[in-house]
This record gives structure tokens, sequence and C-alpha cells, in this order.
């Protein structure tokens, strides 16, 4: 079993209850990664219908979750479908709502036929190439970097050195598991925040609420990440990104509301 699949493990404990225990290897500084804390919810969701992937997951980020903290798992059937189920669930921390998360579950294996469009990845340079995710001069503490492997754009590395908020990048699990639709949302929420770029020291940037899109089922491998923030205004930003697998697939686009801590 992968680290990733271990501490988002969850355990019943009633009708619509789960326990899990949430590890502080995936913090950024004090708090769990968004995506990494709602991943025990999904599931949670996916042991209630017989669909195992997660095609749209939204999630509101009500307080911080926290590392090395148990945690439990509220889930339950919105709607029941042949092809598509909507589920929605919550995790909650020492009597208190951390995140709330609807999302919709169906076979990306079954198929359907029909044309196809995608977005190919853009032309980055290897990984080799790249800059490692612990060389950025973030201002934040990253335990994350034990647990996934990141590494930045040479041209997207220095604290304000560009005239775009936007990282390109790759991504992938240090224990070397292969990425999966389950583990798409948090890798969708693991590079530094795409204004990193353009204004430099920026430290934590909480999500308030973030959707992922899962759109084929991932090749084992490098994952390529390309994320980018069109408007900030008052202290928030809305941030687009794209995930491409190993063969070049699209396998994932998100896009979140963030908050710009003064």
């Amino acid at each position: 079993m992968s680290q990733f699949d271990a501490e988002t493990a969850v355990v019943p404990v009633g009708e619509g209850l789960w326990a899990t225990h949430l590890s502080a290897g995936w913090n950024i500084a004090d708090n769990s990664n968004g995506g990494y804390a709602l991943t025990s919810v999904l599931r949670a969701m996916r042991s209630l219908v017989p669909h195992p992937d997660p095609i749209s997951v939204t999630t509101h980020f009500l307080r911080p979750a926290k590392g090395d903290t148990d945690a439990e798992v509220r889930a339950s059937v919105v709607r029941r479908g042949r092809t598509v189920s909507t589920l929605g669930g919550s995790l909650w921390q020492e009597g208190k709502q951390r995140l709330e998360v609807l999302a919709a579950f169906s076979d990306l294996a079954a198929g359907g036929g029909g044309p196809e469009i995608a977005t190919a990845p853009p032309m980055i340079p290897p990984v080799d190439e790249c800059v490692h995710r612990g060389s950025l001069e973030q201002g934040v503490e990253l335990p994350i970097l034990s647990r996934v492997d990141v590494h930045v754009h040479p041209d997207h590395a220095p604290a304000g050195g560009s005239d775009r908020a936007l990282i390109d990048g790759w991504i992938r699990f240090n224990d070397g598991s292969a990425p999966s639709t389950m583990a798409l949302p948090f890798f969708a929420d693991a590079l530094p925040p795409s204004l990193y770029p353009l204004l430099g020291f920026i430290g934590w940037v909480p999500t308030i609420e973030l959707t992922v899109h899962a759109r084929r089922i991932p090749a084992p491998g490098w994952l390529q990440v390309r994320q980018e923030s069109h408007d900030l205004h008052d202290g928030r930003m809305i941030e687009s990104g794209s995930l491409w697998d190993s063969t070049g697939a699209l396998v994932a686009t998100s896009r979140q509301i963030g908050l710009l801590l003064a």
C-alpha cells in the first residue's frame, strides 16, 4: 500500500460515519494540504457507490485541517445513478467541521466513444533541468515534501522573477506509487501558488474553494502540471490548473479561489 493510500484510509464506525487520521507528513506549515485532507472524504464516498472515479470534486474549506490529528468523515449518497452518482461529505476534527465536499463518481475505464478534444501539454524542460520545490524561497515550512516530489520550471523558480502568475512543473509521489484518479485532487493542489513567480515571497495561500475534474485515468510516471492565476482582487485570487500524465494525456483540470494573506 502506498503512503498516500495508507494515510488517507478510512474505517467505518457507524451509519454514514468513518474514522481517519491525518498525517502531518502532508502539511503546509502547521496545516494539512487541502487536497490531501479531502481525500479521506472521497474514500468514504467511494465505498457507498459502484463507481470508482471521482470525476468532479468541489470542496469548500471552512477551517484548516490539522495533521497528526484524528478526524471523523461523514458521507451520504445524494443521488445514485447508473453511470454517475453524486455524494456529499464532510471532514470534522476536534468537534469542528473542516471542509465540505460535493462529488460526482463515475467509471472512466468504461469509455463512451465519440470524438476527442484535449489540450496538449506545454513544452517545458525535463525534470532534471527543473528546480526542486524545496529550493524555492516560499517563506513556509513544507513537511509535504517528505511525501511528494515537486520540480518547478527554472523560469518560474525565482521569487518575483516573472511577469506572469504562472507555474509549470512536474509532480509525483516520493514512494514511486502510480497516480490514480483518487489522487488527482491532491496533485491539483500540491504546487506552489501561481502568484509566487509574480509577487515573490507570499507564504501560505489558503484555498477557499477548489473544484477538480478528472478527465482520464492517469498512466504511471510523472505528472506534468500548469497552474496560472488570471485574477487577483481584494486579496482573493482565481487559479486554473491542468494535469497531464506521462503519455501527454490531459487527466485533470482544476479551478480554485484562494486567499492571499497580508
